[in-house]
């Protein structure tokens, strides 16, 4: 806060393990810059923090980043002096960048390239503050058909911005320390020691072996979904209960088997729900026919045949992109209920 109000830029990175209470504080910053009141850009690498975040959007979408970022040696943002979002960019105190280590490093090479050129100022991101946030234990960039160097090599952390950033560091789990859950805090310290790579390492096979009472195996699917959701018949109604447990799988196709079997567990007739899969575009209509529309399985949207009983567990959708509601509706129009919701190729 002190750097804002200075008005001298600086790139500070929030170094948070999952639980020290990261979005909430990025929340407390938003709250308090915008109240005085002044602009706070509010992004994050994924749909998921976006949501987290209050009038968050995507990066990708705020800043028109490139998809080639791994082709392009240096690439700047689709914004042009003129546009809204470039006066947006000219005038806000801080931008604030969460779940930042899943980006590739061009990503915010790109961001200080085009601030330098938007506010005529040679310095780090043309004078503004970025505030960066995130984990680098979890999940770095994604380099599709590459070997672990070029991940590496894409991290925030080998880019030239890094030798300028202020790290600082949150280190109690809050979520253990309000909760007071004695397992939870055995689990958080296994994580970390994982994460810190304080595991021994197979010299053979490069492989590690978790901590003791980590893990423990299960032959069959039927297994797993009976230690998970144990009695699922007489419990599936009760929403706590629900929402303490959950099964992660790598694919969407076994999260959607998975789903499949343990709904059929469930008492009740099974509904599907179709999607209106359309081209916002006509002529473009005769490339990409609604047969090939409602093939697509995309990560994060629900499938075309979404199938449902009574009581299942929904999530819904909003348009991440505010300025352009989708399915028609107006700002003083309500968010669509459940029927009007489905997919949009673009």
């Amino acid at each position: 806060m002190r750097a804002i109000d200075d008005g001298n830029g600086g790139i500070f990175f929030i170094d948070a393990p999952g639980g020290t209470g990261k979005t909430f504080l990025i929340s407390l910053l938003l709250a308090s810059i915008r109240s005085r009141p002044d602009i706070a850009l509010a992004v994050a690498s994924s749909g998921i923090a976006a949501t987290m975040l209050e009038g968050g959007r995507t990066a990708h979408s705020a800043f028109k980043l490139p998809l080639n970022l791994q082709m392009t040696e240096e690439p700047t943002c689709n914004i042009s002096k003129n546009s809204s979002m470039a006066k947006l960019l000219q005038s806000c105190k801080i931008i604030i960048w969460d779940e930042c280590t899943m980006a590739h490093k061009r990503a915010l090479e790109a961001l200080d390239r085009t601030m330098k050129d938007l506010r005529n100022h040679t310095g780090h991101f043309g004078g503004a503050m970025i505030l960066l946030a995130g984990d680098f234990r979890q999940t770095l960039p994604v380099i599709p058909r590459s070997t672990a160097a070029d991940e590496i090599n894409a991290c925030l952390k080998l880019s030239y911005l890094w030798r300028y950033v202020t790290t600082l560091r949150l280190t109690t789990n809050m979520r253990v320390a309000l909760q007071n859950d004695s397992s939870a805090e055995i689990f958080a310290k296994q994580l970390l020691t994982i994460g810190n790579g304080e595991v021994p390492v197979d010299v053979s096979t490069g492989l590690i072996s978790f901590p003791q009472g980590f893990w423990f195996f299960v032959s069959t699917k039927e297994e797993l979904i009976a230690n998970v959701f144990p009695n699922i018949v007489q419990n599936h109604v009760n929403h706590d209960w629900l929402s303490s447990r959950a099964i992660l799988a790598a694919k969407n196709k076994d999260v959607d088997e998975l789903n499949f079997i343990i709904q059929n567990t469930v008492p009740g007739e099974l509904h599907s729900y179709k999607s209106v899969d359309c081209m916002t575009n006509p002529e473009e209509a005769t490339n990409y026919p609604t047969e090939f529309l409602n093939s697509l399985d995309l990560p994060g949207m629900p499938p075309h045949n979404l199938r449902i009983k009574v009581g299942s567990v929904i999530i819904m959708l909003r348009n991440l992109n505010q300025p352009k509601l989708c399915n028609g509706t107006s700002n003083q129009q309500q968010a669509p209920d459940l029927a009007s919701v489905g997919r949009s190729i673009l």
